[in-house]
């Protein structure tokens, strides 16, 4: 068997509406699929919920769950904020300075635009305090050839170490730039 797509991704969102909504207006995503229940279908626990799905384009869907009688949504305070996000592609680093200046002016702090070299990104944040990151990627096929021939010994060294290995510190060094 082989996984052939991410069929969605489920988060938890304090209020479905609210969600959809910001979804719908700041990243022009289609609201899809709205499924409610007072079950839980897979151990029948009593846990109303509301369950929302996004399309995130090309057959990728965004979820959320809303759950009212649960305790107030956290975060897992021993990662940090920077850690856990989501990233959604887009075609062009002229897509990425519009959408930032989209969401700035709709009063959304936006991190960047950051280039990590093979791409160039920008970070923010749902009304949920999900982060999320526009990416669009720049890398050149000698710089993506380069990286997949040191990807598992990179992550060798790592396993052993648990320090940055430095087979790919020409992403630092300004060589493509």
């Amino acid at each position: 068997m082989k996984v052939n797509r991410i069929h969605h991704v489920a988060y938890r969102c304090k209020d479905a509406k609210q969600t959809v909504d910001w979804y719908v207006k700041h990243l022009n995503m289609d609201f899809v699929l709205a499924i409610a229940e007072d079950l839980v279908p897979s151990t029948k626990a009593p846990d109303p919920y509301m369950h929302v799905f996004l399309d995130a384009g090309n057959g990728n869907v965004l979820a959320f769950f809303e759950l009212p009688t649960a305790p107030e949504m956290g975060r897992d305070t021993n990662t940090p904020d920077w850690v856990q996000h989501i990233a959604f592609k887009v075609d062009s680093v002229e897509e990425l300075e519009v959408a930032k200046s989209r969401l700035q002016a709709s009063g959304i702090d936006v991190i960047g635009i950051t280039d990590h070299t093979i791409f160039k990104s920008i970070y923010f944040f749902d009304p949920n305090g999900h982060r999320l990151e526009l990416a669009c990627d720049t890398a050149t096929p000698e710089m993506q050839e380069k990286l997949d021939a040191v990807k598992w010994d990179m992550l060798e060294e790592w396993s052993q170490t648990r320090r940055a290995p430095k087979h790919a510190a020409w992403m630092h060094e300004n060589e493509f730039h």
